[in-house]
């Protein structure tokens, strides 16, 4: 919308007008006519918000929780300019996504303004007034949220003309931005998510991936298992009406001991629920507790519509009960009860559950729902509301032209950067991922079934579910899954998933996996995490065929990690330099001159403690040329890089390491980190040789061999030794 149409429509236009003007985009299939009319106490944006990890609760917008009809009328005036009013060379609408926060940070400020003067009178807003706001945001908070809190007051300013009421007559803070006024200073930055530390991830994706390729056949075994017996009681039920009384409960009297006998010739007891309200089982019977038994499942497997567990005076069924009672006596219990039998874990040997019952069965498939989001998003790279916009059938597999080498693609939205409706996106993905999104697929296919959705994030639970997806519950569930395997599968002294550093259990959120699976093909593109899941990529370039199309940004937050993993990397070399830590290979004088030469600036005095933040600017320099590898890491000068003389590329800017020669190459520095490896590879050669059909000349070139890596260990240990 022009200004010049807003100006004249202000004061023209009836309260029913639409929040949001008719060019904005909508769900398909949404009538305009049914949009959110500005003067209706609760603005409803949902139709206008695309992102499916959004809860229903931030796409409205409730003017009645202002608590006074002033402010909430000047709130209205400003989110509906901010909705449909475009400020060339400022700002753009705001994406109704947005909205609820932009409520949030006027209903602050206006209601600042009302505890300063008892009242929200906006004639007494001067610049006295602002700078007592500013100041009381500042106490506790960082300058970027000081920023963000702030923009409210320049956004009244600049939109003045189209706010008749809540418009700022004067210019605040004149000729300082909002940045200056919070102590905001941009600067590139190490992102404030945290990274998963790798004692916490490497369980977390195994047990995971484990889920997903041993426990999945189970699980969903068993919720066929249980569907078959809901629809197998249905059709008894159903025949049971038909005939009189007497005989429905004969018949149902004799499926009872049909059943009991059954389990009597099977060896099995009578089913038991596993825990009830939070405490486990009690003891068995001629304990003081009597046993808890799964009705339920007797219910199914009888056709029973009633609840047997009461005894109706003078009917057949009222020695039902005591039936189930002498069977109890007679043949014990046995906890779940359902026929699913369980798979074995082959790290125990042992099954890897008992046996399932209604109750485990939802929690295990919720757990499953969780494994599942963990494999995807984090081997993925994809963001939360990229992972939940994955549709059933969004997998597909093709095949190169020779038939060797499949490539798994997903299809998804990427929505950041990107208009209120996002844009398609496919991530070429590994076997892993589709694995995953294939047991989605069936897990879900029966709860969007009955809600007739396509979304692989359901709510599972059909009987208490509040929403149709997961949404920002997904963070509950996954840490859910942290505290199920430790409660399942590890003990008190040796958890699944240990402990943060700071002794408490880690607090799993959505955005770490990207955080954290960027840091590692980085920094660590040959490390354990790596090993597990066989990336086999050493590059950016690489990996950004395999992790996400250039739309969702992965590849800038993979060299951003990059960056701040090359620091983290030359501050370590600097720290074992300092505590008399060797170095070998043949760039270890170049890299020992150069943290020398930090330390000797930085500390003139031996007794003066290093200043972290100057030396990351004197070795940045030097940080920006390392890169890690398996066998020496390379202080990368491409005048006189050994690898790039096999180079087919001219203007090749970073190292090619599967082309590495550690020995030969003046930028490889080694250190004892890399001993393991050049010590691995010594046996392998030694074992080479005790092959008896080598030739003399093979046999020269493996002798050769070992000996250079045998210098190369010595060179390690001597570096050692000198600490």
């Amino acid at each position: 919308m022009n200004r010049a149409a807003y100006s004249c429509s202000a004061n023209t236009i009836s309260d029913d007008r639409p929040v949001l003007l008719a060019n904005s985009p909508l769900h398909p299939g949404f009538d305009r006519e049914n949009l959110s009319r500005y003067s209706d106490a609760i603005w409803d944006l949902g139709p206008a918000v695309f992102r499916e990890n959004v809860r229903r609760c931030d796409t409205r917008i409730d003017f009645e929780s202002a608590d006074d009809p002033i402010i909430a009328d000047v709130i209205r005036e400003y989110l509906y300019a901010r909705l449909n009013i475009d400020l060339p060379g400022y700002k753009t609408r705001v994406l109704p996504v947005n909205a609820r926060r932009l409520f949030r940070y006027a209903l602050r400020f206006f209601s600042f303004l009302k505890i300063e003067h008892g009242t929200c009178d906006l004639g007494r807003i001067n610049q006295a007034l602002l700078d007592r706001y500013a100041k009381a945001l500042q106490t506790g908070r960082r300058p970027i949220i000081v920023a963000q809190l702030l923009t409210v007051i320049f956004d009244l300013y600049a939109y003045r003309q189209f706010l008749p009421t809540a418009g700022l007559r004067f210019e605040p803070w004149p000729g300082r931005t909002v940045s200056h006024v919070a102590g905001f200073r941009f600067a590139v930055e190490e992102n404030r998510t945290p990274r998963i530390p790798e004692t916490v991830i490497t369980p977390l994706l195994a047990w995971s991936l484990k889920y997903v390729t041993l426990f999945a056949p189970d699980i969903l075994a068993a919720r066929s298992e249980l569907t078959q017996l809901d629809e197998r009681r249905a059709i008894l039920v159903a025949e049971d009406a038909m005939v009189p009384r007497n005989e429905r409960h004969a018949r149902r009297r004799i499926r009872v001991v049909d059943y009991l006998n059954n389990r009597r010739r099977q060896g099995r007891g009578v089913p038991v629920w596993a825990v009830r309200i939070g405490r486990l089982y009690p003891a068995p019977p001629g304990a003081a507790a009597a046993p808890l038994i799964n009705w339920q499942l007797l219910h199914q497997q009888a056709g029973l519509d009633s609840n047997i567990q009461k005894k109706p005076p003078l009917q057949p069924t009222a020695d039902i009960p005591d039936l189930v009672t002498a069977a109890v006596n007679e043949i014990g219990v046995e906890v779940g009860g359902m026929d699913t039998p369980i798979s074995g874990d082959p790290d125990t040997g042992q099954p890897w559950r008992p046996r399932f019952d209604a109750r485990a069965l939802v929690q295990e498939e919720r757990m499953l729902q969780a494994a599942c989001y963990i494999v995807c998003a984090y081997l993925t790279g994809m963001r939360d509301c990229e992972v939940q916009a994955m549709r059933v059938g969004c997998l597909s597999l093709t095949r190169s032209e020779d038939g060797v080498i499949e490539r798994y693609r997903v299809r998804s939205i990427t929505y950041k950067g990107k208009a209120a409706q996002g844009e398609h996106a496919e991530w070429i993905t590994i076997a892993p991922v589709a694995a995953a999104i294939s047991v989605l697929e069936r897990l879900v296919a029966w709860s969007t079934a009955r809600r007739g959705t396509e979304t692989l994030w359901p709510v599972l639970d059909l009987g208490r579910a509040r929403k149709n997806s997961v949404l920002t519950d997904i963070v509950a569930h996954l840490n859910e899954f942290r505290d199920h395997l430790n409660t399942r599968f590890g003990t008190e002294a040796a958890p699944i998933i240990p402990a943060g550093p700071s002794g408490a259990p880690w607090r799993i959120t959505t955005r770490q996996f990207r955080r954290t699976i960027a840091w590692h093909i980085a920094n660590r593109p040959f490390g354990t995490i790596a090993g597990m899941i066989q990336y086999k990529h050493a590059s950016v370039a690489a990996f950004e065929g395999y992790a996400g199309s250039s739309r969702s940004g992965f590849r800038a937050a993979v060299e951003a990690e990059r960056r701040l993993g090359q620091i983290e990397d030359i501050l370590a070399y600097y720290d074992d330099r300092r505590a008399g830590v060797g170095l070998s290979g043949p760039a270890a004088a170049r890299v020992g001159q150069a943290l020398d030469g930090a330390a000797a600036e930085l500390q003139p005095f031996s007794g003066m403690i290093a200043d972290r933040g100057r030396l990351r600017i004197l070795l940045a320099n030097t940080a920006r040329t390392l890169h890690v590898g398996v066998l020496a890491d390379c202080f990368f000068d491409p005048a006189t890089a050994v690898c790039l003389r096999h180079a087919t590329a001219s203007d090749q800017t970073t190292p090619m390491i599967s082309l590495c020669e550690p020995t030969r190459c003046p930028n490889a520095c080694i250190t004892a980190r890399h001993r393991p490896a050049w010590a691995r590879t010594a046996d392998n050669a030694r074992a080479l040789l005790k092959e008896k059909r080598l030739s003399e000349l093979q046999r020269s070139v493996l002798a050769r061999e070992v000996h250079r890596i045998e210098t190369v260990l010595s060179d390690v240990d001597d570096q050692a030794g000198h600490q």
